[in-house]
């Protein structure tokens, strides 16, 4: 995966994930909207067979758009850790 930043202001950061498609994408923008301060999270594919997924994250003033994206990427990675342990337990 390859992040190309096209925006990065104080509450509004536009990205694209290169290599990405909707699997991803959804859920990390679910994740996203979990967090109280994002205002804006969704994204855009332009084709479905050449489009890089284009992503918008709008803050409030209380948490940065990049803090919002580091601490969804965190929590969705607690997510697979603990679905990692559960599967293990049932083998």
């Amino acid at each position: 995966m390859d992040i190309n930043v096209i925006e990065d202001k104080k509450r509004r950061f536009v990205f694209e994930l290169k290599g990405e498609d909707h699997t991803f994408c959804n859920i990390l923008r679910e994740e996203l909207w979990n967090d109280k301060s994002v205002k804006v999270a969704a994204y855009n594919i332009s084709h479905p067979l050449i489009g890089i997924p284009k992503f918008i994250v709008e803050t409030d003033s209380k948490k940065s758009p990049k803090k919002a994206l580091k601490d969804a990427v965190a929590r969705l990675k607690k997510k697979n850790n603990d679905l990692e342990k559960e599967v293990k337990k049932e083998k």
